[in-house]
This record gives C-alpha cells, structure tokens and sequence, in this order.
C-alpha cells in the first residue's frame, strides 16, 4: 500500500469519526437564567381581612313603643344629639312599685356610668397631651440626631393611639349621657302614668357619624331593647385579620403591615395594634380544623387616604416580618435543597453550569437572600430540572 492510499484511508476516516462526533456529542441543555443581585428581601406572612369600625353604636329602644318610619338611610351623616327615632307609645301605664324601683336602679346606674365615663375620658386626654408633647420632644430630637429616628416613630405610633384612645374615651361618655337620658324619660314617664302617655319620645346620636345601618323602615310597633339604627364615625376604621395562630406568634405589636387588594391603586400602610390572647376554631375551605387568631390592624394614614373604604370591607394583609434592604438576592426559584440541611444552586460558568453550595438567609417575595456561595453579578439557572448536573453544557434563554 503506497503512502497515497495510506492518506486517503487516514482522511476518511477522520471524516467518518469526525461526523459520529457530531452526531452523539450531547446538546446543550436550553435552561432559563436570573441574575445574582443586591436589593431587597423581606419575609412577610399573608392573610385575609375585613375592615371594621372602631366604635360602633346601637341605639335600641328604651321601652315598649311604636316606631315611627325613619327617615335616614346608610351612608347619611348625623351631628352630636340629632333625632334619630322618634317612638310613640299607645298607652304608657303607671308603673308598680317593683317596676318603678327597678327603673330607679336603672337610672341611678346610667348616671354612675356616666360619671365614670367622664373620669376615663379626661383621663385619656391628659394621657393624649402627654404623649403628644413626648412625641414632639423626640422628634426635636431626632433632628438634631440625638435619638435614633425608631424611637421617634414609636412616639408619634403612641400619639396616634392615645389620640384615638382620647377620641373613643369621649364616644364613650357621649353614650352614657345618651344612655341616662334615656332612663330618665323612662322613669319619668312611668311617673307621669297615663296622662302623658301620648308624649313622643326622641331618640338622639349620641356621637357624629354616619349610619351604617338600620334595623327596619316602616313605622312598626318595637320591644324594649330592640336595636334599632347603628351609626359610627368612618375615620375610626381598623382592620381585623384572622391567623393561624402558629403564625400569631411571630407578630408582634407596632409590626408593619401592608393592605392589598383594598381598590386602590398603591398599598395602604398599617401598624399591629393588638393580637388578641385568646384563640378560636374555624374549619377551611377543606374541613379541615383550625386555630385562629384575631390580629387587629390601625391604618397608619389620613382619612382622606382611603375615605371610600366602608365596613366590613375585605382587604389582604401583608405582615412584613423581617427585611433587609440591602442583601445579595437570588431568584427563590433558583435555590434548591442540597444535602442535609443545606441549599444549593447551578451557578453559569461559560456554557456549563457549576454545582455552588449556598448558605441562605431571609426569603420572601421571590427572593432569598444568599450569605455566602456567589457573588454580585453571577447567572444561575431558574427553575433547574431532575436531570440537570454538575458541569452539563447549558445555553441560555
């Protein structure tokens, strides 16, 4: 055999090797990839939520009567001790002595009430000017950097409270005026026995607000106690959230809150007012039986900010549980467990992807925090599947 065919077999052959290369050499694998970055991560805990009144008021009818029909409907505003229901009684008989004692306890208890509901109103409102004149020291004082800026915004937290406090306390004592008035007509028309048993009596507000709701509409004849027309103010609004109360927990009071899906455009900000210490069962959606919590939630902006949120409104709540503003994060979808206890992720060198061990930190919203194991600016793979391993050849998306 000359050299020539020696080379032209030798040239064919490399050919045929060079093309079954080709054909059983893998293709790289077409992988989705996201960016190591520094940004925020936070942990939060969602739940849902209802809007409700801070203080409501029932007014119910102090005696047997006939109701007139009433003229105001949901939504209408009313000042401070304007007529509400006006009752017209048939026949108002003398009361007997066991009676008439009884109404005197009743009217001397309202008057009680009464005055120790303007003892805690005058105490809320020293406690407001407290707080507001310790809210404004500090905040003197944060300007000059003498206090750290949390301290300040804790104050200004426990002015709003005390204000609203202050605010309740007064509500309160407008109640039990309204409440002792009420017991003194009863009394004294059961005094007066039949000859002013035509006399009307007018039911009043015992604070401004608008009326949420009414009982009935129609003149109709009603019972002693019977409710019959809530009103309340709908700038003292708050939000009750029910949680699992492994999750209860976790939340702590001043906690930031973020309101979702309330119908406006942006989140409205609140702050954990109270979580309830007791406890209820509720069955989920599948049956299953659950511990509960109440978590009630203040809004932390102006009225005017959310004025068309009405009662009983649902509304999401995000507890924001811990954050950083400043972390290097990764995409949630692109950390894996690995080993253990620990976490990994396929970090893209080149065109092949790197098996690199992480340690993790906070996660939420998508992202978790990476401590260690890649750097600002990596690419990792998003979404890896089974059958991807170290050192497989990939192409991005």
């Amino acid at each position: 055999m000359n050299r020539a065919r020696r080379f032209r077999y030798l040239a064919a052959g490399s050919i045929v090797l060079a093309l079954l290369l080709m054909v059983l050499w893998p293709d790289a694998r077409l992988v989705d990839s996201g960016a190591v970055e520094r940004g925020a991560v936070r942990e939060t805990l969602d739940a849902e939520g209802r809007t409700r009144l801070r203080d409501r008021y029932v007014v119910a009818a102090p005696t047997a009567a006939m109701a007139r029909r009433l003229a105001l409907r949901p939504g209408d505003a009313v000042e401070a001790g304007q007529p509400l229901v006006v009752l017209d009684p048939g026949t108002a008989a003398p009361l007997d002595a066991r009676t008439r004692a009884a109404t005197e306890s009743w009217v001397a208890g309202a008057r009680a009430s009464l005055a120790s509901a303007r003892e805690e109103a005058q105490s809320a409102e020293a406690a407001a000017r407290q707080a507001r004149a310790e809210a404004e020291r500090l905040r003197v004082l944060a300007r000059g950097q003498l206090v750290a800026v949390e301290t300040a915004e804790r104050a200004d937290t426990a002015r709003q409270r005390a204000e609203r406090e202050a605010a309740s306390a007064r509500y309160r004592e407008a109640t039990a005026a309204h409440q002792m008035r009420a017991a003194e007509a009863v009394l004294a028309r059961g005094r007066a026995g039949a000859a002013d048993g035509e006399a009307e009596l007018v039911l009043t507000a015992p604070v401004a607000g608008v009326v949420l709701r009414r009982h009935f509409e129609s003149a109709r004849p009603v019972q002693a106690g019977e409710p019959l027309i809530e009103i309340g103010d709908p700038a003292a609004m708050e939000v009750e959230v029910d949680v699992l109360s492994a999750d209860a927990v976790r939340l702590r009071e001043g906690m930031r809150v973020e309101l979702l899906r309330w119908g406006g455009e942006r989140p409205l900000p609140g702050r954990v007012r109270r979580v309830e210490p007791g406890g209820f069962t509720k069955f989920s959606a599948l049956g299953v039986e659950e511990q509960r919590v109440w978590v009630i939630v203040e809004l932390a902006e102006p009225h005017a900010q959310w004025q068309r949120l009405g009662e009983a409104y649902r509304v999401n709540a995000r507890f924001v549980l811990r954050e950083r503003a400043d972390a290097l994060r990764a995409p949630a979808s692109a950390v894996f467990r690995h080993g253990d206890d620990g976490h990994a992720v396929f970090r893209i060198d080149g065109a092949r992807a790197r098996l690199a061990p992480v340690r993790t930190g906070l996660q939420g919203g998508g992202w978790v925090e990476i401590t260690e194991g890649l750097e600002a600016g990596d690419r990792v793979v998003v979404h890896p599947d089974r059958e991807l391993s170290d050192r497989d050849r990939v192409r991005s998306r």
